[in-house]
């Protein structure tokens, strides 16, 4: 099965009618964008890019592929048309793509890619672009909520087993660009270079006689590296018989359950009075950006925070509102502009950019979404840039380790009021409007919106 049937069955009826009505050739213009934020939040970071560019690139239909297509009863109409299955067969995404790079921040409302291509290559990638940038998306704006909540205490991602596999790896990079320490993920630390971190289980203390015979075994296999889970019994007496197994050169101790602020407190007196200060703290167990926070306003002495369902699956909010809209269509060789005007999804017409002026100091001072045409305004810059041309990237592909950096400047960049979220009740911050797409949000709705 190729890459292409990774989409919906509509975007293949879709490109069956565009070919038998001749128009699939035309020229579209596209734009990913989240229409509402989840609740509480303020801000989003972009994350996704790089699949998505290897996704457009692999585009195909297979044989096998095809075969399965005609098979199916929604479209046997369609492959009744000879034509239809070469035309298949030789689609390839042969257009240019615009984004924001990884790691930039982006308020509600705004592009994070843009997409020019002839009308069914626009058409059939919609699926698998909402999927691979909305899922990243969601992930690393959760990792970096929670990043900031650790205030710098390391964060690693422990949520492989929270997601199908795939997913798994990729919410592994997304959380790693976000700023998070490493991932327990062993497919994402070979696949995208990103450190691997991990403990023994509750399992492992549990299949031998005593609780001191398991540590001792670990300690033994793993003399320099071994982290301990002490509370499979007795938190307190596991970190005792840590102690004894591992002595001062212990790497650490992980704490699961309970009072994870007093048993940290008192873990770390008792790792004190036996000379073992270098012994790391790790707490794990259902932790989010809120009981980080909390832990960290209470002084709790913990070194690495392991977090893994309320990452990885984001369970706060799960999926982003992500959509993929067409903003203009070519007509008697001219773009125009369009738009929806459904009650509630009012949306902003024609190809845009997205403009950000920061302050002196570097802070996010305002966006303004304007048309892609558009020059900046004064202090400005513009934050979607071309990724691809005629289908080929314009340059190699970005180390992830380049977009980590700008995910760190960018959230640096926050001003306080986008770091807190969103009071209850009310609306996240956007970009501001343009003088000439507002003129041109009426010009669209007289031209369309009635018809």
């Amino acid at each position: 099965m190729g890459e292409a049937l990774r989409t919906d069955l509509y975007e293949l009826t879709m490109a069956a009618a565009y070919h038998r009505e001749g128009i699939a050739d035309r020229r579209a213009v596209c734009e990913i964008f989240v229409r509402k934020l989840p609740r509480r939040r303020s801000y989003l970071l972009v994350a996704g890019l790089e699949l998505a560019l290897r996704a457009l690139e692999s585009f195909r239909f297979g044989e096998d592929d095809l075969d399965f297509l005609a098979s199916l009863p929604a479209l046997e109409t369609a492959f009744l048309d000879p034509t239809f299955r070469p035309f298949l067969e030789a689609l390839r995404f042969r257009g240019d793509v615009w984004a924001m790079p990884e790691g930039t921040i982006a308020l509600e409302g705004e592009p994070l890619l843009r997409v020019e291509a002839p009308l069914v290559e626009a058409q059939v990638v919609e699926t698998v672009l909402l999927s691979l940038i909305g899922h990243s998306t969601t992930v690393a704006s959760k990792a970096a909520r929670v990043v900031d909540a650790a205030d710098g205490v390391a964060v690693v991602e422990f949520g492989a087993r929270r997601a199908h596999p795939e997913a798994a790896i990729d919410a592994a990079r997304a959380a790693w660009i976000a700023g998070c320490a490493g991932t327990s993920n062993l497919e994402a630390a070979r696949r995208w270079g990103i450190p691997a971190f991990g403990t023994a289980s509750h399992m492992f203390t549990m299949v031998h006689d005593t609780e001191l015979d398991a540590f001792r075994s670990y300690v033994d296999a793993f003399p320099t590296t071994s982290t301990l889970l002490i509370d499979t019994y007795d938190t307190l007496e596991g970190a005792a018989r840590a102690i004894r197994a591992g002595g001062p050169g212990l790497a650490g101790v992980r704490l699961d359950s309970g009072d994870l602020g007093a048993l940290a407190r008192e873990v770390r007196r008792m790792l004190d009075e036996g000379g073992m200060e270098d012994t790391k703290i790790v707490a794990s167990g259902d932790l989010d950006e809120g009981s980080i926070a909390s832990l960290r306003e209470g002084g709790a002495p913990i070194d690495v925070f392991g977090v893994g369902t309320k990452l990885t699956a984001s369970t706060d909010a799960p999926a982003l509102g992500v959509v993929y809209k067409v903003v203009a269509i070519e007509k008697d060789g001219e773009l125009l502009p369009t738009a929806k005007f459904s009650r509630g999804k009012v949306m902003w017409p024609g190809a845009k950019q997205v403009h950000r002026r920061l302050d002196d100091d570097g802070i996010l001072e305002w966006d303004q979404l304007s048309l892609a045409d558009e020059p900046p305004p004064p202090g400005s810059s513009a934050l979607l840039v071309p990724v691809m041309r005629g289908g080929r990237r314009v340059g190699p592909p970005e180390p992830i380790a380049v977009a980590r950096e700008r995910a760190a400047a960018s959230l640096r960049s926050l001003p306080e009021s986008l770091i807190r979220g969103v009071p209850r009740g009310e609306r996240p911050a956007g970009p501001r409007p343009s003088a000439r797409l507002l003129a041109l949000l009426d010009e669209v709705h007289a031209r369309v919106g009635g018809r």
